[in-house]
């Protein structure tokens, strides 16, 4: 590595190989301009050090010495104009080895830290590290106490203007810090203690020092915040440390006084402070660093790194730089000294005629630094002058060296002075040298920081030290060498003889220089591209004015001079001894050979010299060698390759030619034999095809001679059959004259009787034209053809759905049947061992048993009379069903078209008001749609201005005095979408009061309860669902009934209707309900008494035995039920009792996430769910006779469709009738063979559906089985310890004073500081899982009761920073979550809630109809939130829109391979048309299914249904995704040619059934997303319809409708037929298209936008949940708000 090109690395070798090899110790010097990567570069030398010379035990100390680094940097290193990370200060780091070169410690000495820099930055420049590194921490836990916020705050940190580094994260940089402290030793405390330090730095530059007097007199506040931090972070005393920094002491001979001090001074004190703190805490760490990395085994020898400043120049340059540049300048002459005198000392040891060569030397310049009256003692002289100032020293300064060439006087100014330095010319500024140079802090305040009460590290800074001179052991062969700190002695106490700062520095770099005089130096010389610290970017021009002022030009000076290539005889000899001849070489003398050797290769003797122990060549002459070198080494390798070439290319050939030879031989054998078979076979060929010929000629003559026969028999008999006709067609010719010429004559005598009645009919022949007109067009409308078209895909529904219904069915009694029999069987198992137990113990009493058997009596004639109705029940069924069987028989027997009768007046008024409702309601949507796009481009706007402002943000730190503090607020003048219908609410049922749950919780017992709760919290959502729909349902019956009965019965009478009617329907839902529970009893009933039957021996006695088995379980049952009672009763009367004694303690334990609550509105759903079974019950058997009457309309409609087949065919000749009629077979056994494929493969898939439902609902029946178990373990220790505590409480209190504690009003009370921990805690980190069990929308009404405590103390500033603040907390979760749809749909339940709370409590009467009494009590009282609403308003709709576009985004991928491409019905689509292709495999996405889609859809409504959204909103949610699939579908239809054919048609008729299906069973068809499908079920009808005639022309045009005129000619261009049977569509038949709809006024757009969207309602849903029942649950750490 030595001899690679410059290396950071091979530098550090060879400095390690030179130590090794001559045991001398060594030392690197990196040197260069200030940020040219010195620093780095000793980084890497280290780095070297410690991988190649590893310690060889455990202690690790080579990582201990890497980890030094970075603690040294961010305590040292600075950013400034030129570096980001330059060095403020010099080191100089021995890296010990031992005897065999390991590393075994290392030891640090700095120079000249820069403390100026802690209380002043120039522009654009930055403090130590570490201070923005601890503010950059400030957040974490450890570091709360320490007062700190970012580095803006601070004056000592944000002096520079931008206070951070493009590409450095000051945080992580703080933890390697931290972690490099830790590794080398330091304690977590001692870390601990050095932050706060610096912490209490910061906190100093920020005292506010207040003047009086003209400044002549200062104070500090005592209120002072940073002043207090101050002292408690160094612990010392405030008043003393207030008092001292605005006060001197002044000592004299006699008294001491005590001064107040001036602003500047106060200023300068305070400075001085802060920069000796800081001085002080950094020898403390280099001291413990040294202390780490110090070790016990003795040091062979040393290699010394020195990373010491760079030579700087800046615009303002004070002692620091002049102190920098002058150890510069002491380096540059030791480098000079070094290299220039061992390359001319080398020529003279040699003994080669050498005229020496003058170097540049900077003595000179060092001598006016640092000799005597030089720069150094005239400053530390005018130090001691008692009244010395900077311009008296800068003029001492022009009168003793104003005639030195190094020294000038600039025109312009008489505080400054320049000094040409070996790099270039520098300008000082005198102001500030004294006061740095004598750095004088005043002794009061360092005997404050003495006294700290941090013994442990504070105190110990300041206190006086020893000045102790450590000495560095050497190796025995090197010259011993006095290595003395750096860190100057410390004596307080007398100033007068203490050491000046510069006196100092000279002293530790005569030093310095010393130890590096008494090692072998090696350098490296940094030279820094450009001065912009831009990468890839070099200044050449800078680059030699580098080299030039380092003395690199210099050296390559004299290397270019003299001779830069040097060969030792031994070297030369072994490297050229190829080029020697053998005589030469058989010399012994090599020092003669090699002479002779150059003699002949180089003529110009000048161009080489001999020494005594090497050869010296000029610049070239090695090269010469070397070529000559390789053209030997390349003559000798072509003579070698030449030779083994030519042996192996002969080797090869003989191998090759015997090769040869055996092959020829083998293949000329083979030949031989091949040509012998193909003889042989040929002759066998010949024999075989002569006799095969033979045969064959024979056969055929045998053929034609018996074909000839045949022919004339069956010629001669059709010519006899032919002339037999022709005589009988004769014949029967002559009788057809005779009949048709009596019939023509019968006719003239009719036709001249009709002619004198045609005047009469004329009118009544005209009337019936009309009305035969008019029924034709009626029978050739939309509706007569939708029910010719409707009627297969009917049948293929009603099919499936019965297959369906039939498979449930046996499931269901198959289920039953099992339950019935092992029910069976055990009771009668049970039955006979009571039996035994009770013949053996004890004798029926007679009173008894005769009691009991009246009763069984009793129940037997119940029993009876209840089969009696059932059986009446079943008659009436069975009647019921025979009548609609005669009727579907009557109307089959039907042969002509029913024609439906005219409508009336009526009916027309009622549509032209329907079509004008439609028509402004299709205005208002249009309105709203426009609304919310202005909303969404608001919501867009609003993102770019939150953008803009945090640019601005970024922009106002670059430049704070710009920045100006603002309060922006939320538009609130925006309009809102208010909709104030009075819909049902859905959002949770009403819990009810602490005695009502109690009793329903002892009536059903507490474990029961428990067990029911999920089943309960499952079934409530689709309860309340379907009582919406009921309610709907039954509102809109009795308003038609009272529309009806309003033209008959005046307006009492109507009241009295609707009351009769309601009250009729209640009636008659609790008759159902209370035959359904007869039923039960009824069957219960059934089973004992078929018991009884089984065991005929003991009659009496079975039924005693029966009778008395339930009564003992009954009276078991009812103990267990007292039990439970009794235990909820004394655990209630526990929770008083507790709340009498004074304690905190709510017996809502028992009730933490509202499970008796939920329990109880369970037990009150059960006689809605019994009455919805009713309901179910009535529903199937409407169905049951709309199936029937289906059933009747498609067997007359494929009456009609036979009769016209029919009539068709009779118009055609015989030949095409049969033709005809064979294809119409095969075309209805190929539609009945896919029909029966479709149903199969429906039923295989619902089976499949129906198992994997069973499957999850086994599941999750199983988790909340662990769950509840878990929850119920829980509840009884809770229990068990609120006993214990009881106990103990009454033990030790005799006295108890009960005391009324205060109804909880519905409102929570929080501090102003803990809204950030709310909005937290309630927002942007809940997720919806956290409260899945609990209320719905929790957080909204939580939201509320905050903002009705701070309505109830009226705080306008309260509410507005609550609303604001949650409003921000939703759009930044909404950002961060814009993919979520879960996350989504949760907050927007949530914010439409809120909206409902504010307007349902606004006080407004329009919104309090349906609010309780207690309710109207949680009212705002002081604020009115109109405009808030509005804002809540926009916000929902923005959330629903994202809720959209994320679902669309899940849906649109799945849409075309699930709806259009799938293959719901098997076998339908198997001929495929030339060029099909799928479009999900063209895209390389997965193929969907139809169930997968449907599937996403369950996973939406189930998702929006668990988290109280709306039903409204959940039915225009899928309202809006049904016109996506809808939009899309077409859309790929009108785009594909392969997929417009009838097979398509069908199966996409299916597969839209399907999704209605989905709908019907999610109740949602009153959403409207049912005739968003009707473009596209259109589209299906016209793939499927017939396509020839005019007539169907206007079947179509009057069937589309939904569709426009260019997508329907679009589908006809691209109908193509897939079968034989089908034709394509012809150009004729599209010009009556479009004839037809010439008419029509459509849009010209020929596909949809799927990325429309109808506008939003938020219909108000007013909530009947009281504030004051609402619980807080503890997972969501809500602890500081208090209930009031």
């Amino acid at each position: 590595m030595g001899d690679m090109d410059p290396h950071i690395f091979a530098v550090a070798e060879e400095a390690y190989k030179q130590m090794a090899r001559d045991e001398k110790n060594q030392s690197i010097i990196v040197s260069g301009e200030s940020g040219a990567g010195k620093t780095v570069s000793a980084k890497y030398a280290m780095r070297f050090f410690a991988t190649v010379g590893g310690s060889a035990s455990e202690t690790n100390i080579e990582a201990k010495v890497l980890a030094s680094s970075p603690i040294m940097e961010a305590i040292g290193n600075a950013k400034t104009t030129r570096n980001d990370n330059s060095s403020r200060f010099g080191k100089y780091i021995q890296i010990g080895f031992d005897k065999r070169y390991h590393i075994i410690g290392a030891n640090m000495r700095t120079y000249l830290l820069e403390k100026s820099r802690v209380v002043f930055q120039a522009e654009d420049e930055r403090n130590y590290h570490i201070f923005y590194q601890l503010c950059a921490s400030s957040s974490l836990p450890e570091f709360k106490d320490l007062g700190l916020t970012c580095a803006e705050d601070f004056f000592y940190t944000s002096q520079g203007g931008d206070t951070s580094i493009d590409g450095v994260d000051d945080a992580d940089d703080f933890e390697k810090t931290r972690h490099a402290f830790t590794l080398l030793g330091v304690k977590e405390s001692h870390q601990m203690t050095i932050f706060r330090i610096i912490a209490a730095i910061l906190h100093l530059g920020n005292l506010k020092i207040q003047g009086e007097r003209d400044g002549e007199v200062c104070s500090v506040s005592s209120e002072d915040e940073h002043l207090k931090n101050f002292c408690s972070l160094l612990g010392v005393e405030h008043s003393q440390m207030q008092h001292w920094l605005c006060h001197r002491k002044l000592v004299t001979t006699a008294e001491t006084y005590v001064k107040s001090m001036s602003l500047h001074q106060v200023v300068n004190a305070r400075n001085a402070l802060a920069k000796h703190i800081y001085a002080q805490l950094f020898n403390w760490i280099v001291h413990h660093v040294n202390k780490a990395l110090h070790t016990t085994v003795k040091q062979h020898s040393f290699i010394g790194v020195l990373d010491i400043y760079g030579f700087e120049t800046f615009e303002v340059n004070s002692f620091e730089q002049f102190c920098i540049n002058y150890a510069n300048e002491k380096l540059q002459q030791q480098f000079n000294s070094h290299v220039f005198k061992l390359e001319q000392e080398e020529y003279m040891k040699e003994a080669i005629p050498w005229t020496l060569i003058d170097f540049y030397d900077n003595q000179p310049c060092i001598d006016l630094i640092e000799a005597k009256l030089g720069i150094l003692d005239l400053l530390d002289e005018e130090c001691k002058v008692p009244k010395g100032t900077d311009q008296n020293w800068a003029q001492k300064l022009y009168d003793r060296h104003a005639a030195s060439q190094h020294f000038q006087k600039p025109r312009m100014s008489n505080t400054s002075f320049i000094v040409l330095h070996f790099a270039d010319k520098v300008e000082y500024q005198s102001e500030g040298f004294l006061e740095k140079n004598r750095d004088t802090v005043y002794e009061e305040q360092i005997n404050i920081l003495k006294a700290s009460k941090v013994k442990r590290m504070v105190a110990d800074l300041f206190q006086e030290e020893k000045d102790a001179v450590p000495t560095t052991a050497v190796p025995k062969r090197a010259p011993r060498i006095n290595v003395r700190s750096a860190k100057p002695a410390f004596k307080a106490a007398n100033k007068e003889h203490r050491k000046t700062v510069g006196h100092q520095f000279r002293n530790s770099l005569q030093l310095l220089m010393e130890t590096l005089n008494a090692t072998t130096p090696h350098y490296v010389r940094c030279i820094k591209p450009n001065d912009e610290k831009l990468p890839f970017k070099f200044d050449p021009k800078r680059a030699v004015q580098q080299l030039r002022a380092c003395g690199v030009l210099e050296t390559i000076r004299i290397s270019a001079a003299g001779f830069p290539s040097r060969w030792s005889y031994t070297d030369f000899f072994n490297r050229y001894r190829v080029l020697m001849s053998k005589r030469d070489l058989s010399k012994n003398d090599k020092k003669q050979i090699c002479q002779t050797l150059l003699e002949e290769l180089i003529k110009d003797p000048d161009k080489f010299q001999f020494g005594r122990t090497k050869i010296f060549f000029r610049a070239g002459q090695v090269a010469y060698l070397e070529k000559l070198r390789a053209d030997k080494f390349r003559a000798a390798t072509i003579m070698i390759q030449k030779t083994v070439r030519g042996w192996l290319e002969r080797t090869r050939f003989r191998r090759l030619r015997r090769a040869t030879l055996t092959l020829q031989c083998y293949t000329r054998g083979h030949l031989a034999r091949r040509l012998f078979e193909h003889l042989r076979r040929t002759r066998a060929a010949i024999i075989l095809q002569k006799q095969y010929r033979m045969l064959r000629m024979r056969r055929a003559f045998l053929r034609v001679r018996s074909a000839a026969l045949t022919i004339q028999a069956f010629a001669r008999g059709m010519f006899v059959r032919r002339i037999y006709r022709q005589m009988l067609m004769e014949h029967k010719a002559t009788i057809l004259q005779r009949y048709a010429r009596g019939w023509l004559a019968r006719a003239r005598f009719r036709r001249a009787r009709a002619a004198a009645v045609v005047l009469q009919c004329h009118w009544r022949r005209l009337k019936a034209r009309r009305q035969l007109q008019a029924l034709r067009i009626e029978a050739r409308s939309a509706q007569h053809l939708k029910k010719l078209n409707i009627g297969m895909e009917n049948k293929v529904v009603q099919l499936q759905r019965k297959v369906d219904e039939q498979n449930k069915e046996n499931k269901l009694l198959n289920e039953q049947l099992s339950m019935l029999t092992s029910a069976h069987s055990s009771e009668v198992e049970k039955l006979k061992k009571e039996l035994q137990q009770y013949q053996q113990t004890q004798q029926g009493d007679g009173k008894q048993l005769l009691s009991l058997q009246e009763e069984t009596e009793r129940l037997q004639m119940e029993l009876k009379r209840a089969h009696g109705e059932r059986e009446v029940m079943e008659d009436s069924h069975s009647k019921e069903r025979d009548l609609l069987k005669k009727v579907c028989l009557s109307v089959s027997k039907v042969h002509n078209f029913s024609f439906l009768p005219p409508s009336s007046f009526e009916d027309e008024f009622a549509r032209n008001t329907v079509e004008e409702n439609m028509q402004m309601k299709k205005e208002l949507e249009e309105e709203r749609s426009r609304y919310q796009n202005l909303v969404k481009e608001y919501a867009s706007l609003e993102q770019r201005y939150d953008n803009l402002r945090d640019e601005m943000s970024i922009f106002k730190v670059m430049k704070p005095e710009l920045s100006t503090p603002g309060h922006r607020r939320n538009p609130s003048n925006q309009s809102s979408l208010e909709s104030d219908s009075n819909n049902p609410s859905i959002c949770t049922s009403e819990i009810g009061d602490t005695e009502d749950v109690i009793q329903q919780v002892e009536e059903i017992g507490m474990e029961k309860a428990a067990m029911d709760m999920t089943l309960f919290l499952k079934l409530q959502k689709r309860v309340r669902e379907l009582e919406v729909e009921r309610k709907k349902l039954q509102a809109q019956l009795e308003k038609k009934e009272l529309l009806t009965k309003a033209k008959t019965f005046p307006e009492p009478q109507m009241a009295g209707l609707a009351a009769e009617r309601r009250s009729w329907l209640r009636q008659e839902l609790e008759s159902e309900n209370k035959k359904l529970k007869n039923e039960l009893n009824e069957l219960r009933k059934a089973i004992a008494d078929h018991a009884t039957q089984n065991n005929s021996a003991n009659d009496v006695q079975d039924g005693y035995s029966l009778l008395l088995n339930q009564l003992k379980s009954a009276n078991e049952e009812l103990e267990v039920r007292k039990e439970e009672v009794l235990i909820l009763r004394s655990q209630i009367m526990k929770a008083a009792q507790q709340k009498e004694m004074g304690k905190n303690m709510d017996w809502g334990y028992l009730n933490e996430d509202g499970e008796l609550g939920l329990a109880y509105q369970g037990l009150k759903q059960v006689a809605r769910l019994l009455e919805a079974q009713l309901q179910e019950q009535r529903r199937e058997h409407e169905e049951e006779m709309e199936a029937l009457k289906n059933q009747v309309d498609f067997m007359q409609e494929e009456l009609e469709k036979q009769q016209q087949a029919f009539l068709q065919t009779l118009q055609l000749s015989p030949e095409v009738q049969v033709e005809f009629g064979l294809q119409q077979e095969i075309t209805r056994l190929t539609n009945e063979n896919l029909l029966f494929l479709g149903l199969m493969l429906g039923f295989l898939l619902n089976v499949s559906s129906v198992f994997q439902d069973l499957k999850e609902l086994l599941e999750k029946l199983e988790k909340n089985e662990k769950k509840l178990k878990k929850q119920l373990k829980i509840y009884m220790k809770k229990v068990h310890d609120f006993e214990v505590e009881r106990r103990l409480h009454e033990r030790n209190m005799q006295v108890a004073v009960q005391r009324k504690e205060k109804d909880f009003q519905g409102m929570l009370e929080y501090y102003k500081e803990d809204e950030p921990l709310l909005i937290r805690n309630l927002i942007t980190e809940l997720k919806p899982q956290a409260v899945s069990a609990t209320v719905p929308c929790l957080p909204a009404y939580i939201l509320y009761m905050c903002l009705r405590h701070a309505d109830y103390i009226n705080d306008d500033q309260k509410v507005h920073s609550l609303l604001t603040s949650t409003i921000n907390g939703v759009k930044k979760v909404l950002k961060k979550h814009q993919d979520d749809f879960e996350m989504t749909s949760f907050w927007l339940a949530n914010m439409c809630r809120l909206l409902h709370c504010l307007k349902q409590y606004s006080g407004e009467e329009c919104f309090m109809t349906q609010n309780t009494a207690k309710q109207n009590e949680h009212c705002l009282k002081n604020f009115d939130l109109t405009e808030y609403r509005q804002v809540l308003g926009q916000l929902s709709i923005q959330i629903y829109q994202q809720l959209i576009k994320i679902a669309r985004g899940i849906l649109h991928p799945m849409i075309v391979s699930a709806v259009l491409e799938n293959e719901s019905i098997q076998g339908l689509s198997s001929v495929k048309t030339v060029g099909y292709r799928k479009y999900s495999s063209n895209a390389g996405d997965i193929c969907y299914s139809l169930d997968e889609m449907i599937h996403e859809l369950n996973t939406f409504h189930s998702i929006m249904c668990d988290q109280g959204l709306d039903p409204e909103i959940i039915q225009q949610v899928f309202k809006q995704l049904f016109y996506m699939i809808n939009a899309i579908t077409l859309n790929n239809l009108l785009l594909r040619k392969d997929v417009c054919s009838w097979s398509t048609g069908m199966q996409l008729r299916f597969n839209i059934s399907q999704l209605e299906e989905w709908l019907r069973g999610k109740n949602l068809q009153q959403s409207g997303a049912a005739q968003t499908l009707e473009p596209l079920i259109q589209a299906a009808q016209l793939l499927q319809l017939k396509k020839k005639t005019w007539e169907d022309a206007e079947a179509i045009c009057s069937l589309c409708t939904a569709l426009t005129t260019h997508q329907i000619v679009k589908i006809l261009n691209l109908y193509t037929p897939v079968n034989e049977f089908e034709e394509r569509v012809t150009v004729a038949f599209i010009r009556d298209i479009q004839v037809n709809l010439k008419g029509r006024n459509d849009p010209t757009q020929l596909l949809l936008d799927f990325k429309h969207l109808f506008p939003v309602l938020f219909p108000f849903n007013p909530s009947a949940i009281t504030m004051d029942s609402i619980h807080l649950p503890a997972s969501l750490n809500l602890d500081f708000l208090n209930k009031v």
